[in-house]
């Protein structure tokens, strides 16, 4: 029931849910055709095919759309996919010298694959996609050497769609491509050879991109061949023009918005070592400290061996060759680390695909596991505080309100409902299971509104009430309940919902140590009372 980020919502399942269901949604700014900044190729082939099939049994009369399974068939889908991390692992242990089983217990153990990886983030995506791609880049002969990939054309494919689901992808795939062109480059004696593989891996990469902007482009501007064609009986020219002039590339439009300071801005900024000092041991705890450890030793390792010896009788050796002592997974760990951390917005969230080289370091038998109390412990305390306690009332909130808004009564008198939140995530609008037909149901969203606005919303909202199928609900922490009661109102239901932790309301630590701790962790559903 944890409430991670709404972006694990609004980036596919809520925009999705509004285009098949035809369900009230609210569509954030990144898929409004006036600034479309996502591609909507990857909500379309998880949560958009997830909502097809239950639809689908809808129709049949096999299952029935509620907000169970509206929250949980997103998520069962990403779910069965997070299983590639476990064959990635699987399949790279032995090419990097680790403990494939130490490695897939440490990854099966981590929350960030119990929690992260079962929902439906483009993060979680991006994760996938860079296993794959290391997987691909990965190859070894029979007789236990290195040897160059022979999927140039699905590593063209797969660097292409990783780049469109989020452009952060390129600093994720920078080291494994310079590994595989390293490989490439030593095996071949032959210069065509060489070229060859290069020229499959571009051609692939923009078919793929071709795909993916064209979807975007249709889907966006809804341009349809049958009118362009009926417009003044447009040629086929005409039809390629237009379409050009209305091409729509959401990474370059991504990029362009991110790229701005004062954009990255509104959504928080943060120190550039916030992923190095607070995020990377959010997420992976000791494991992060270890490789940072690690990472200083190699780096005077490095520099002792490079620049003291090899530099004067060899020359230069190159920092991606494969053995059991080299850098290169630090280095696929702590690249991407280093360009995520140019930007000035920095989330937890960004880290999550960084967990398998980490894994696969970690797992090495000449780094035998330490500290596996503290590693157990760490991560039973991530799963119960980000998995089942942040905002962990939200969820259950917007169960209990479909339930009361599609229940037998209301269904036969009809009734008006409306629902404030405040000093909560942005509700999914789609779990209520509104269809865009129905207008009885009003969601105002409050965000972290002061008190004297929150107060003065609540009286115009209780000033209409003017008749007795008329219902407003007030969602609110129970760190915030003592600011509803100086707005002059009263209410005839409570109803509280436990667990809920809000972070940007933190409980008190004097208030959890007295009785009323139950009411501090949990999440208030107050009904307005008409009457007063």
């Amino acid at each position: 029931s944890g409430y991670l980020h709404p972006d694990e919502f609004f980036q596919a399942p809520e925009v999705m849910a509004g285009d098949i269901l035809n369900l009230q949604v609210y569509y954030p700014w990144e898929f409004l055709s006036s600034s479309p900044c996502r591609t909507v190729v990857f909500p379309l082939m998880t949560s958009g095919v997830t909502y097809w099939v239950i639809k689908s049994l809808q129709q049949l009369d096999i299952c029935c759309i509620n907000s169970y399974t509206l929250l949980v068939s997103p998520r069962l889908l990403f779910t069965i996919f997070s299983f590639l991390l476990d064959y990635s692992v699987y399949r790279l242990a032995p090419f990097w010298g680790a403990d494939p089983w130490k490695a897939l217990v440490l990854l099966a153990g981590s929350y960030v694959t119990l929690v992260f990886y079962t929902r439906t983030f483009t993060n979680t995506l991006e994760g996938l996609l860079f296993a794959l791609l290391m997987v691909l880049v990965s190859s070894r002969k029979s007789s236990g050497c290195s040897a160059e990939p022979t999927s140039s054309s699905l590593i063209g494919v797969i660097t292409t769609a990783g780049f469109f689901n989020r452009p952060t992808f390129l600093a994720f795939a920078l080291m494994p491509l310079l590994y595989w062109a390293g490989l490439i480059a030593d095996s071949q004696k032959s210069i065509k050879t060489v070229i060859n593989h290069f020229l499959k891996f571009i051609l692939c990469a923009c078919f793929t991109a071709f795909v993916f902007v064209t979807a975007d482009t249709f889907y966006f501007t809804s341009v349809s061949l049958d009118n362009l064609y009926s417009t003044n009986k447009s040629s086929l020219i005409d039809v390629i023009v237009q379409l050009h002039d209305k091409m729509v590339v959401t990474p370059f439009n991504f990029l362009s918005y991110n790229l701005n300071p004062h954009n990255l801005a509104l959504h928080g900024s943060h120190p550039r070592v916030t992923h190095f000092t607070v995020n990377g041991v959010m997420l992976f705890g000791i494991l992060h400290i270890l490789a940072i450890g690690a990472g200083f030793k190699m780096l005077k390792k490095c520099v002792h061996r490079f620049v003291l010896v090899r530099w004067c009788y060899r020359g230069l050796p190159g920092l991606l060759v494969h053995s059991e002592d080299s850098p290169t997974l630090l280095l696929f760990y702590f690249v991407p680390l280093a360009f995520l951390s140019v930007f000035s917005h920095q989330e937890p969230r960004f880290l999550i695909p960084l967990i398998l080289p980490l894994v696969l370091f970690s797992a090495s038998p000449s780094r035998a596991v330490k500290w596996k109390l503290l590693i157990v412990l760490f991560n039973l305390l991530g799963a119960l505080l980000f998995g089942c306690l942040h905002q962990g009332g939200l969820i259950p909130c917007l169960f209990h309100l479909e339930q009361l808004i599609h229940s037998p009564v209301a269904s036969s008198h009809p009734r008006h409902y409306t629902l404030l939140f405040a000093h909560t995530y942005m509700p999914p609008r789609s779990l209520l299971n509104i269809k865009k037909t129905d207008v009885h149901v009003e969601v105002i969203d409050m965000a972290g509104a002061g008190e004297e606005t929150l107060c003065q919303t609540v009286q115009q909202q209780a000033s209409k009430v003017t008749c007795r199928d008329w219902h407003i609900f007030i969602i609110i922490p129970g760190t915030v309940r003592a600011t509803i009661t100086k707005c002059g109102v009263s209410f005839k239901n409570e109803t509280l919902i436990f667990p809920h932790l809000s972070m940007e309301d933190p409980p008190q630590i004097p208030v959890l140590s007295s009785g009323n701790w139950r009411s501090q962790l949990g999440l208030y559903i107050l009904e307005l009372n008409r009457d007063h």
